[in-house]
């Protein structure tokens, strides 16, 4: 099933020129990564993807359905519960633990969450591959690489159907970067969510995802990138 599809889009978002995606398909179980997105034109492709924005040209469909066709708030938040998003957007509280940030997709009662809950946010903690030792720690307190951790889990917390990564290895330490980009590859894998990830980081890109394209801005073509052989 293609769960997201793009034909001829053009966005204008006031930036050195219009965002541009000539065609595109993710489907079930695709793990995709598009490299030459910078953070400003991710979080516009993020709202048009959502359906959050329209394209100025173009379509986009999302599980099959035209996002202009949306009507209401109503049929619009049918579509955005369906979508994980791990960005720097998404805000994480700092002052509150691991288990408490990952808690509250479920439930805004999270001092202390039900058990029931803090079952599952230990669960998805573990699966996201945080520390025991971390998961009563406050966020603010844990290192980039784990508050990426908190977020992968957050987003894949209500079982979505896609999951959208906004420049995810910003702040990473390089060392961590290739080994980071695999674990969150095969958590998104083993729950087989369609995953795409927006970002400048090659590395990155070619660790947490099957297939990686190269955006052409001008022409907003996407080219495959091919892989690299292990003893170039």
């Amino acid at each position: 099933m293609i769960h997201l599809e793009l034909s001829g889009v053009v966005k204008n978002y006031h930036g050195l020129r219009p965002l541009r995606i000539e065609s595109l398909s993710v489907a079930t179980g695709d793990q995709v990564a598009i490299l030459g997105i910078d953070q400003p034109s991710a979080e516009v492709l993020v709202n048009l993807l959502t359906g959050a924005a329209l394209p100025d040209q173009g379509e986009v469909r999302t599980f099959g359905r035209s996002t202009a066709s949306v009507q209401d708030s109503a049929e619009w938040l049918s579509i955005a519960d369906r979508f994980g998003i791990v960005s720097e957007r998404a805000v994480l509280l700092d002052g509150m633990s691991v288990v408490q940030n990952l808690a509250l997709p479920f439930s805004l009662e999270i001092e202390p969450p039900p058990e029931q809950f803090q079952d599952l946010a230990v669960r998805i903690a573990i699966d996201v591959g945080l520390r025991i030792d971390e998961l009563n720690r406050k966020v603010g307190e844990i290192g980039p690489a784990s508050r990426l951790r908190v977020r992968v889990g957050r987003a894949i917390a209500l079982d979505p159907a896609v999951v959208l990564l906004e420049h995810p290895s910003v702040g990473l330490k390089r060392t961590e970067v290739a080994a980071l980009g695999r674990d969150v590859g095969r958590v998104l894998e083993r729950r087989q969510v369609a995953a795409l990830t927006l970002t400048a980081d090659e590395e990155f890109a070619g660790s947490v995802a099957k297939r990686v394209l190269v955006l052409q801005p001008a022409t907003g073509r996407l080219q495959e990138r091919r892989r690299r052989r292990w003893w170039l």
